[in-house]
């Protein structure tokens, strides 16, 4: 068959919609897909992103596109989310362009030099509600936006982020909000590795730290600090009640102020 209906175009994932438009128009044969959506209901702003996204590349080779659009939609950008499937949402998209370069220039050291590296560094995985990404507005084009991930989550020190921000903004002008944001997530993760914390993440309504192990000084500040706090001593994780604009009908805290709560919580309870 070299024709594709599919009702309600606008319930599906981006690349949902682009899997099921490959299956017509197959070697010589042209294939027509119609995503066809309800008229009468207005569609919602990622709805319509996605389906202009497949109306308009058509192209031999679209599919890297609309792959960096699928990520660009669900927030791949955002380091802290769980959006994600496959290896991604395992460790994080930062991380996980990390990983990779890593794993290819370790391959060709090994072919060069024959070289044994040492033990890597305690990768850490952050999920918290924080707007952290790099506008479209801010570095056009896909590759452009994987380069700069790819600067701010190689960042091993606080020059190394210096260095980020200079070149950002050079390249591209002041940072916006969100990719400050990333700069202050890169920041956290380091501090958070010199804890030997590998694990900070939004679980319900409380700041879920793992691996913990903690001396009992550091429990009893724990406690004092920090009351209402479990510690689970088992599995190596303490949890902490997530902390509030105020103590009687406060919002939870989000964003910078939440990224500032974690940095003192790990340096007043588990620094050195």
């Amino acid at each position: 068959s070299n024709t594709l209906i599919v009702e309600r175009g606008d319930t599906f994932g981006l690349s949902q919609l682009h899997q099921l438009r490959g299956r017509v128009g197959r070697g010589r044969e042209r294939g027509y897909a119609y995503f066809l959506y309800p008229p009468e209901k207005p569609l919602t702003e990622t709805a319509h992103e996605r389906l202009a996204t497949i109306a308009q590349h058509t192209e031999m080779g679209a599919g890297m596109y609309v792959a960096m659009k699928d990520l660009e939609i669900r927030g791949a950008g955002n380091l802290l989310g769980g959006e994600q499937s496959g290896h991604i949402a395992g460790v994080g998209f930062d991380l996980y362009m990390r990983m990779v370069g890593e794993a290819v220039a370790d391959y060709r050291r090994q072919l060069e030099t024959g070289e044994i590296e040492e033990e890597a560094p305690l990768e850490v995985k952050i999920e918290l509600p924080v707007d952290a990404h790099v506008p479209h507005e801010y570095a056009p084009g896909e590759r452009l936006r994987l380069q700069a991930y790819r600067a701010i989550a190689s960042a091993n020190s606080e020059e190394d982020i210096k260095a980020v921000r200079e070149e950002l903004t050079d390249r591209y002008g002041k940072l916006p909000e969100p990719v400050e944001n990333l700069l202050l997530v890169a920041g956290l993760r380091m501090l958070a590795r010199a804890c030997g914390v590998g694990e900070i993440v939004l679980q319900g309504t409380n700041i879920r730290f793992a691996p913990v192990e903690l001396r009992e000084s550091q429990e009893l500040r724990l406690k004092r600090l920090y009351p209402g706090t479990v510690i689970k001593p088992a599995v190596h994780q303490v949890l902490v009640p997530r902390p509030k604009t105020a103590k009687v009908g406060g919002k939870p805290l989000v964003g910078r102020e939440l990224l500032a709560w974690v940095g003192e919580f790990l340096a007043s309870v588990l620094g050195s």
